[in-house]
């Protein structure tokens, strides 16, 4: 019979054990999930379908789509809201000589659809690197010293030895797990640096228009309807300008402008509006998991939160305990109490406080 019990654990992989929380998991899971799938995404669009289109006269279109995405497109931002049909074909397209040689426009030159496939995909692995560090640190001791008592069907002698181990492990390694614990506190440090950073690096690609970004489209959206430029013409424009030079019949140098339509930025726009306001809820929630381990270093809250994890155990062992812990051995516990059984870890609780105190066993 416990034999078949542990084959149907093993298939349910009830072994299996947290080694962190889910302010972790958000940046490792929840973050890198949503950056690969939009790299695929992308990936997909460009490599198997048609990424930008130009019309251009005296070049052949395919060495004309070749070049502009090899090279780059460019926009007039001070002709975007400009009104289209009348003086612009489009947002941001005109010669920028438009109003004469003497009030020449800024041209701005987009450099990045080329890139935004693998800069998501390098994203994505930034934030599985603390999870990654966490990991190698972390070396299974949770695993280790859960040895399967998550789970109540379990042999009474097994259990008996296997609680006992734990026991004397705790008692002989105690204040001997902060620098185990520090490690854990600085990738949770580590999550939160590099969503600001991505932040500040997203801007940076983009052309420093990020972080504003999310913003203008808010305030866009509560505009009548033509009374203000979109945003996202600006940053993600749908057409675009290039020019190509070669030499003519005579040799000299001609000069051939083509419009060039970007398909591929009606998903850039909506992918990085996302991810505005994605990275700012898991940097805020990220923020407020600091300050939740700030707080951990204080003894009063750490024996709150070890009491409500030990809700079967009685408050004078958790007590107990928590004056004789720092605050490894207290992280420790608190891993333990996340992945164990709550009716076996309520006895390991009351054979640890025993112990501590002198106690023999009940």
């Amino acid at each position: 019979m416990y034999d078949v019990f542990g084959s149907i654990r093993g298939l349910l992989k009830i072994d299996s054990v947290s080694i962190d929380n889910n302010i972790f998991r958000l940046h490792y899971k929840g973050t890198m999930f949503i950056l690969v799938a939009f790299s695929l995404l992308i990936t997909q669009r460009q490599y198997f379908g048609d990424p930008i289109d130009c019309i251009v006269e005296g070049v052949r279109a395919d060495i004309m789509d070749t070049y502009c995405w090899i090279h780059s497109t460019y926009t007039i931002p001070d002709l975007t809201g400009a009104e289209e049909g009348v003086v612009v074909p489009h947002p941001g397209i005109s010669n920028p000589h438009v109003h004469g040689p003497d009030s020449e426009h800024e041209t701005r030159h987009h450099k990045y659809y080329q890139w935004v496939t693998l800069f998501l995909y390098l994203q994505a692995i930034m934030f599985y690197v603390p999870r990654y560090l966490w990991k190698i640190w972390e070396g299974g001791k949770v695993k280790m010293l859960v040895m399967q008592l998550n789970t109540p069907i379990l042999d009474d002698d097994v259990k008996r030895e296997r609680k006992a181990m734990l026991v004397d492990y705790f008692s002989l390694n105690l204040h001997n797990h902060n620098f185990y614990a520090f490690r854990f506190f600085a990738c949770e440090l580590l999550n939160f640096i590099n969503v600001i950073g991505q932040i500040y690096f997203t801007d940076k690609f983009l052309g420093y228009e990020f972080t504003t970004y999310g913003t203008r489209v808010i305030e866009f959206s509560e505009q009548e309807l033509g009374t203000r430029h979109d945003p996202m013409d600006e940053v993600f424009p749908k057409v675009a300008k290039c020019t190509f030079h070669k030499y003519g019949a005579s040799g000299t140098i001609e000069r051939h402008d083509g419009l060039c339509v970007l398909p591929l930025n009606i998903f850039n726009e909506k992918i990085y509006i996302f991810l505005w306001f994605w990275f700012i809820i898991v940097a805020v929630v990220s923020g407020v998991g600091l300050l939740y381990r700030l707080a951990t270093f204080t003894p009063a809250f750490r024996q709150i939160l070890l009491r409500t994890r030990s809700r079967l155990a009685s408050s004078d062992n958790v007590e107990a305990i928590s004056r004789k812990c720092q605050i490894g051995d207290w992280f420790v516990l608190y891993q333990l109490a996340k992945n164990m059984d709550p009716l076996i870890y309520k006895e390991f609780i009351t054979d640890l406080a025993n112990k501590l105190q002198g106690k023999g066993p009940v």
